[in-house]
């Protein structure tokens, strides 16, 4: 048992962003499942009681005393088709995020595009009369618009990627992209309008973020890149050890021997990401792609 216990915390400790991320889902998942089911049983309303401090409330002066539930409600989930879904979508995009913009991309995207989908969704309750007798009582759950995020950011870059639909019909990338937002579209008039807007809100986060990566190598996401990282060390127990070592002044020589190596992986990176941007993925020889791999690992 102790065995399975040290796996489990090294998976989530060391484990590569999209399976950690897929973990956290899952854990919280399983969390809520387990107090509605000592809810139910014990017939004590502990889940009507804990699940509004989670779930993101659309009422501005709700929301004000409980700011965090900007990013709670990403991880709530409550059905099983619903987590399914999310985490299906995630896996998919998350592997071709990870190829093409790098593992330590993923986690500020997820977040952030979360964030613009819960924004654009209480600015939308807030605003538009249609929502008014839902005001009070409405909330939004659930890591789609975090998703979305990914998944239009994906198309972005690599636009010509081939799909496998069905394990049938084959299409591209930018098509997949366009008909989850056709869809979200198609069915915003027959209801969950608040969960339809979450995702309009992450997929329009995904594009602007991967069109400024894409036009200017620029990555919008950096400070929560910075924030997260901050978070992950001090959760392993590295933040004395890199102050220890940053004292040493040895260290800058290697540093700056790596530096001329570094800008020349840059730059062809550079001209792998535009190659791709005109002639998809498969116009990449083997060495092309060997080398996309190889830099998402860093």
């Amino acid at each position: 048992m102790s065995q399975i216990k040290e796996d489990v915390l090294r998976f989530f400790r060391d484990g590569d962003a999209l399976s950690r991320l897929i973990a956290y889902l899952l854990g919280t998942f399983v969390l809520i499942l387990v107090l509605r089911i000592l809810s139910q049983f014990s017939m004590v309303p502990i889940y009507s009681v804990v699940m509004p401090y989670f779930t993101l409330p659309a009422d501005l002066s709700e929301l004000l005393f409980k700011p965090w539930t900007l990013f709670s409600y990403m991880f709530v989930h409550e059905g099983f088709t619903h987590i399914l879904f999310n985490l299906l979508y995630l896996y998919f995009a998350g592997q071709i995020f990870q190829s093409y913009l790098g593992a330590d991309k993923l986690w500020s995207t997820f977040i952030l595009g979360g964030l613009s989908g819960g924004l654009l969704y209480v600015l939308a309750y807030n605003l538009f009369p249609f929502f008014s007798d839902q005001l009070v009582l409405a909330t939004n759950r659930g890591a789609s618009a975090g998703v979305m995020a990914i998944l239009i950011s994906v198309a972005v870059i690599a636009p010509h990627f081939p799909v496998r639909l069905f394990f049938v019909l084959e299409v591209k990338m930018w098509q997949v992209a366009a008909l989850l937002i056709l869809l979200d579209l198609a069915y915003m008039p027959t209801g969950n309008q608040g969960g339809h807007i979450a995702h309009i809100g992450g997929a329009l986060f995904g594009f602007v973020m991967a069109r400024k990566w894409r036009d200017q190598r620029v990555y919008i996401g950096a400070f929560m890149d910075n924030w997260i990282e901050q978070l992950t060390d001090a959760l392993k127990g590295r933040g004395r050890l890199k102050v220890a070592y940053s004292k040493k002044t040895k260290k800058a020589p290697a540093r700056s021997a790596k530096a001329p190596n570094s800008q020349a992986d840059q730059q062809r990176l550079d001209a792998i990401l535009d190659k791709i941007s005109k002639g998809g993925y498969e116009s990449l020889s083997k060495e092309e792609k060997d080398f996309l791999f190889r830099m998402s690992d860093r």
